[in-house]
């Protein structure tokens, strides 16, 4: 059975303020990916256009050009006479979706490892430390950020910082499944060591050496995939409705 997700106030409220200068539908569809993405909003929950316009206090246009945005996206299913609904994971998009990550951050990361300057080695080592208190401390969605965080610093030392917006959308569907791999016993210290080795190459300026860990590190990522679909089968589907 299916949950119907309300938005609370209070992050509505915060989304809403830091994001001032965008159109609604514009603000809207940033919180409601969001949530997608963090699995906050579940796959299989319901969406309800009219609940979320009355919570965010704004009319159903906005809401309806957000919903729309995210269908196209694959985020949300539109199902005639049923409703409307988190999509559930297509398996056939991860293996995709992986091979574009893969040959971008590749690109990449030999880049970073030639540019990077003193203080940008002391970012990344400061957003491992951070990332290592989140493991420790069990914060799932904390270590999750430090992961974008480390990744989104990588693409900045390459100088290529037009190439991020490109990563995020290839691995919208991984975010989510990777959100599910987090509680597999060892894997948050699995990426942590994996992503200290990526450091270790940029801080010894090793364009070779940085393109194997990061090539080592990502495909550490869909292995898991078996695992995690016993766990949470309800989430994935076989593969993308032909439309």
């Amino acid at each position: 059975m299916t949950k119907l997700i309300k938005m609370t106030v209070a992050p509505t409220g915060q989304v809403l303020d830091a994001e001032a200068g965008m159109s609604a539908s514009r603000r809207v569809y940033n919180q409601l990916r969001h949530r997608i993405i963090t699995m906050i909003m579940l796959p299989g929950d319901r969406v309800t256009e009219r609940v979320i316009a009355e919570e965010l206090g704004i009319s159903r246009t906005p809401v309806h050009e957000a919903v729309q945005r995210l269908a196209e996206e694959g985020l949300i299913e539109i199902i005639p006479r049923s409703g409307t609904f988190v999509a559930r994971i297509p398996l056939d998009a991860l293996e995709e979706a992986m091979l574009v990550r893969t040959a971008l951050e590749l690109a990449i990361i030999a880049k970073a490892a030639e540019r990077a300057t003193p203080e940008g080695v002391i970012r990344l080592h400061a957003i491992l430390e951070t990332q290592t208190a989140c493991m420790q401390a069990n914060d799932k969605k904390g270590f999750h950020q430090t992961d974008e965080a480390f990744h989104a610093a990588l693409v900045e030392l390459s100088g290529f910082t037009g190439v991020w917006p490109l990563i995020l959308q290839a691995k919208t569907q991984i975010d989510r499944y990777r959100q599910l791999t987090l509680p597999v016993q060892g894997r948050m210290h699995g990426v942590l060591e994996e992503h200290q080795q990526v450091y270790a190459a940029i801080a010894a300026g090793d364009p070779a050496m940085a393109q194997q860990a990061m090539r080592d590190h990502l495909d550490h990522v869909l292995p898991l995939l078996e695992e995690t679909r016993q766990i949470q089968p309800e989430y994935f589907i076989a593969s993308r409705r032909l439309k």
